[in-house]
């Protein structure tokens, strides 16, 4: 029951994250018609800026349960056994700390943001802690997926989910 409200709530912050994304598109697209056809829709930057922000937090979590993020494994592919476990927990322990850190003070600067009324400098004016909310929120999230993680770990049933294409580079 756990693991599929946990699954939920990743799938439904990874589609947030590409509605986010079709809105930066759009706000694109917006600013190039806008040129092309002169009219001006003040704040498409700054919102194009918004949404890209709020889709790349809000795919955090959603990108680590499916295997996408960069791992150095330059030294855990090396071991095996009892020294990888250890290793891999010890890793996940400190992502965990370092998430629920970011997780609290990104929190913090939203609700700081709403407390003080503190607005854009650019011409939308808009009160930051709606765009930070989504930061706030991802960081949330990402910081409940990697603790997942590191009990999946200690309990010895992680699932070790490699990216569907090998990662290339070149």
């Amino acid at each position: 029951m756990i693991r599929r409200a946990l699954d939920r709530l990743y799938a439904a912050a990874s589609a947030v994250a590409a509605f986010f994304m079709v809105g930066t598109l759009a706000m694109v697209l917006t600013a190039i018609a806008g040129r092309l056809f002169h009219f001006h829709v003040p704040g498409t930057d700054a919102y194009a800026g918004y949404c890209m922000a709020a889709a790349g937090f809000l795919a955090l979590a959603g990108t680590l349960r499916h295997g996408e993020h960069i791992r150095v494994t330059l030294i855990v592919e090396r071991l095996a056994g009892r020294s990888r476990r250890a290793l891999e927990l010890w890793a996940l322990g400190v992502a965990v700390v370092l998430a629920v850190l970011f997780a609290w003070y990104s929190s913090r600067l939203a609700w700081q943001s709403w407390d003080f009324h503190d607005v854009s400098t650019a011409n939308d004016a808009t009160p930051l802690w709606i765009p930070q909310l989504a930061m706030a929120i991802g960081t949330i999230v990402l910081a409940i997926a990697l603790a997942d993680e590191l009990v999946a770990e200690w309990l010895g049933r992680r699932r070790k989910s490699a990216p569907a294409e090998p990662l290339r580079n070149e």
